[in-house]
């Protein structure tokens, strides 16, 4: 064994015995042989215990651990905190600037056990208020993690948007007589991004392209292909002929389940003006690129029976978003003038957290009165735009939601998460939603999952028992929009959709930037063929107040 490897191991102890508030004394002594054992210019493992023990800085206690360590490959007192410490909270540690003074804040305080959880908690401004961070500290956590991250060359779609858009521009700058386009991955709106995939239809020769002040070179015309990488994040251009741009384009978009079963229908021309007659020579309606996924939008398509896919514009509110009440960043009043002269909206939706969620700042019973004292007051000062007094209630252990029905029956509306206890079997954890779905009082089930993208697995659930029950309560189900949860997942939305299930497209926002991420939401929903008439925030101020209004008056408690 090396003297950097035993080095880690005993710097990893110290860690773990701080964060467990072992004698400071001993981990320092701990800590200071970590040093010492990496700065040795000879090998520790060649030298007998006798010999360890003499060395300045180990002496015997540290030295029997150290020869434990070098004839058994473990540390029994290593062994026995790796047991009692989850594998997210170790990963956490390997966060650089995260002491465990920092770690056991996140952990025992905020009751985050995975660097999932802690990527959203600094989206949502947990941290700032922690005992021992602040919003400068905050910002360090986030971009150490989108590092790591991208590190291992997967990408969440919303961080690598920009990049795409701009490398775009740079190609058609490049390129200006000659078709360009995305493909692949990007094209489609997938939620994770492998790569950056650029179709180029071309007649010119060209050795070489620039972006900023970096030069690339590239060979050929025809198919030939170029690749790169940018912070980890690999990308291919592809060249062809300008004349068979359209037909490339089609072949490089769609997934694998998608584009050969057009191909079979095409037979060998090459050479089209549109992907639009592309498809109809296919004897195909014309398929989005977010459909290509090789669902049922073929059989659709050969009906004549695809969706007309939502868009941002047909959005007419905002739901499930938090204020300063709980845990947001901006005034009920700031979020409200926002949707209303930003983004030309005819309502916003509250949805502070509930009581349970006490890291959030939840709402008593005796502040969500108060709150909605506020709201009825901003709604006469903001009229005809109007704030809808919601809450997103918390999903109890068995199902319940945390507050009682003299609470509930306040509220328009109710959006029920679940924010605890992740760690469930399927038939449990579904029998958990079930119940609360059956709740008379919850209107929209949020973040199904609790799913966080490239970080934390959602908690498993059948989804088809979820919807059906939806489906037989009238209870809505979100899409939300954050870019780190697109829960529910859109391969699901089609059966929702078959089931007659209303979906809305809720940013989760915590401040008023947080509103553009319905733009995700959009993207998600269109992949999933949702359309304006399937989204509840595409319903217009009447429509939505009459939806909710005969949702409460259905209620017999």
């Amino acid at each position: 064994m090396e003297n950097k490897a035993i080095a880690r191991q005993f710097r990893l102890l110290s860690q773990l015995m701080e964060l467990y508030d072992e004698n400071s004394f001993k981990v320092r002594s701990i800590a200071n042989a970590s040093f010492k054992i990496d700065k040795l210019l000879f090998r520790l493992a060649d030298k007998p215990l006798d010999e360890i023990e003499k060395i300045d800085g180990i002496g015997k206690s540290t030295a029997a651990k150290v020869w434990e360590l070098i004839t058994t490959n473990h540390i029994s007192e290593l062994d026995q905190f790796l047991e009692q410490t989850p594998d997210g909270i170790l990963e956490i540690m390997s966060i650089k600037g995260l002491g465990p003074k920092k770690v056991k804040v996140i952990w025992q305080d905020l009751e985050i056990e995975n660097i999932g959880e802690l990527y959203y908690a600094c989206n949502e401004n947990r941290l700032i208020e922690a005992k021992g961070f602040g919003l400068k500290t905050q910002e360090e956590i986030r971009n150490a993690i989108e590092f790591k991250m991208a590190s291992n060359g997967r990408f969440i779609y919303a961080k690598v948007e920009a990049t795409a858009n701009r490398w775009l521009n740079v190609l058609k700058d490049q390129f200006p007589d000659s078709l360009v386009s995305f493909t692949g991955q990007v094209r489609r709106r997938c939620e994770i991004i492998d790569s950056l995939d650029f179709l180029i239809g071309t007649l010119q020769q060209t050795e070489a392209f620039t972006v900023g002040d970096e030069t690339f070179s590239i060979s050929g015309t025809d198919n030939t292909k170029f690749q790169t990488e940018v912070e980890g994040l690999k990308i291919n251009i592809s060249f062809c002929e300008k004349e068979h741009f359209t037909y490339y384009l089609f072949v490089q978009t769609g997934s694998e389940a998608h584009t050969p079963q057009v191909l079979e229908k095409l037979g060998d021309n090459k050479a089209f003006d549109t992907e639009e007659a592309l498809y109809k020579a296919a004897g195909l309606q014309y398929i989005e690129p977010e459909l290509r996924e090789g669902l049922n939008e073929i059989e659709l398509a050969a009906m004549n029976k695809l969706p007309e896919l939502i868009t941002f514009a047909d959005l007419k509110g905002s739901l499930h978003n938090h204020s300063t009440w709980s845990d947001g960043v901006n005034t009920l009043e700031e979020m409200a003038l926002f949707c209303r002269d930003e983004l030309k909206l005819q309502y916003f939706g509250i949805a502070d957290h509930s009581k349970t969620a006490v890291y959030a700042k939840g709402l008593s019973e005796i502040r969500v009165l108060a709150q909605h004292d506020e709201i009825d007051l901003l709604n006469n000062k903001l009229a005809p735009f109007k704030i809808l007094k919601g809450i997103e209630s918390d999903i109890l252990y068995d199902g319940s939601l945390d507050y009682p029905v003299e609470i509930l029956s306040t509220f328009d509306y109710v959006v029920a998460s679940v924010h605890s206890v992740f760690k469930m079997s399927e038939d449990r954890a579904t029998e958990r939603l079930v119940k609360a779905i059956e709740n008379p009082y919850t209107t929209i089930l949020g973040h199904p999952t609790g799913r966080l993208l490239l970080s934390r697995n959602g908690y498993p659930i059948n989804y088809k028992k979820i919807i059906d029950a939806c489906a037989e309560n009238g209870v809505v189900i979100e899409i939300n929009a954050n870019p780190l949860r697109l829960d529910l997942d859109w391969r699901w939305h089609r059966y929702a959709i078959e089931k007659g299930v209303i979906l809305s497209i809720n940013p989760d926002a915590h401040r008023k930037e947080g509103f553009y991420d319905m733009h995700f939401g959009v993207l998600a929903a269109r992949k999933g063929g949702v359309s304006k008439e399937n989204c509840l925030n595409a319903m217009s101020l009447e429509e939505i107040s009459n939806f909710l209004d005969k949702k409460r008056s259905a209620i017999t408690v």
